[in-house]
């Protein structure tokens, strides 16, 4: 199930804008435009099926600093996101065209508390969830929930009132998905609760990615890094194939070669460069620039990648040297699942570009809100 496009209403600079997401989306621009909030808002989406929506926007400072301060029309003030999908294995399971496929659409709106109402001042509240699937036909509702009412169709297509009120802080999507009742809601919770988000890997001396890991198989990197050694110990010692992760570390780093022991009750790995050829810098010795590019790598070539990467700033604290190889490494990921990139470096932006032909979005901020230059609102772009 492949995200498609992603729809964003009244929150912080995001006044309202709707964004196609391709196999690789490229975002490039200047500090205090709103990049980091498109970012979020896919976050935010990720929280909603996990069921930490509200929690998630509270802790940004609630609804007083999550909701659009511009200008607003008059009637209930509401944030929205709405993501939409395809889906062709699942349109192959229900008997459908693989080419006409399934297009699912999960929508979430977020208010404030009524006056008279219980609960606190300023806590999000859901207040409208749908998720409908359009086979080409007509777009059928799922999942429905107004207020504390939810609806969704089970397995045989019957309309199910769902016996418990949900609180005003629950997502329906994380409740219904997670019950094991209902398996489209079941099947989209489980696709975005796969997305990982690797934004500002810690490169202190107590960060995670420093840190030896338990010696059990990594496929794929932890969203804060923690599991660096073991995602190298099973490439090097399960996969038994590093090729691209060593021509890339040997790019960025000056011809350095990664060196990973085989594990014992811990995984560790070092570097060794060709001025010490005798010696391994272990992970405290690294730079800060060094650890985070190699935390990169480890998100980017992992045994197994997520089934969509984010990367907010990913040139942050790395040498302009590295900066091709890295645009090496998202080009090769980008052939094996999605990629969400968020970048002010022009030439990170170019590197990939040249890399794989994807235009750069670059974003701007216009009248307070944010938009992506050239631009329209139905999505399309003006030179098309």
């Amino acid at each position: 199930m492949r995200l498609t496009s992603l729809s964003a209403t009244g929150y912080r600079s995001l006044r309202s804008i709707r964004l196609d997401i391709g196999r690789l989306t490229l975002f490039v621009g200047e500090n205090g435009v709103g990049k980091s909030n498109l970012y979020r808002a896919m976050q935010l989406v990720k929280a909603s099926a996990a069921g930490t929506l509200s929690y998630e926007i509270a802790r940004e400072g609630g609804m007083q600093s999550a909701l659009w301060t511009g200008k607003r029309r008059s009637g209930p003030v509401r944030m929205v996101f709405n993501a939409q999908f395809d889906d062709d294995e699942t349109a192959a399971r229900a008997g459908y065209c693989v080419e006409t496929g399934l297009a699912p659409s999960y929508k979430v709106e977020i208010g404030l508390r009524p006056p008279a109402a219980a609960g606190f001042a300023f806590e999000p509240q859901i207040k409208e969830e749908t998720l409908s699937i359009d086979s080409g036909r007509r777009p059928v509702e799922m999942m429905g929930r107004k207020g504390a009412a939810v609806f969704a169709r089970d397995d045989a297509g019957r309309r199910i009132e769902h016996p418990v009120p949900l609180l005003d802080s629950e997502t329906a999507l994380a409740v219904l998905g997670s019950s094991g009742r209902y398996p489209e809601i079941g099947d989209l919770r489980a696709t975005v609760l796969g997305w990982r988000f690797y934004h500002g890997f810690r490169t202190d001396r107590d960060s995670p990615a420093r840190q030896p890991s338990l010696a059990i198989a990594a496929p794929l990197l932890d969203e804060d890094g923690g599991n660096l050694a073991a995602v190298f110990a099973t490439l090097v010692h399960i996969r038994e194939d590093t090729a691209d992760l060593d021509r890339c570390i040997a790019d960025a780093l000056g011809g350095a070669r990664l060196d990973v022991p085989v594990p014992g009750e811990t995984a560790t790995f070092g570097l060794r460069f060709t001025e010490f050829p005798q010696r391994i810098f272990r992970p405290e010795e690294l730079s800060d620039g060094q650890i985070r590019f190699l935390a990169l790598a480890g998100a980017l070539l992992s045994y197994r990648l997520p089934r969509l990467i984010a990367l907010n700033e990913p040139e942050a604290s790395l040498h302009p040297s590295m900066l091709p190889a890295l645009a090496d490494m998202i080009a090769q990921a980008a052939e094996r699942t999605q990629l969400w990139i968020v970048t002010h470096s022009h030439t990170l932006a170019d590197e990939i570009t040249a890399r794989t032909g994807v235009r750069a979005l670059t974003v701007v901020r216009k009248d307070g809100a944010t938009s992506i230059e050239g631009m329209k609102l139905s999505g399309s772009f003006e030179d098309e």
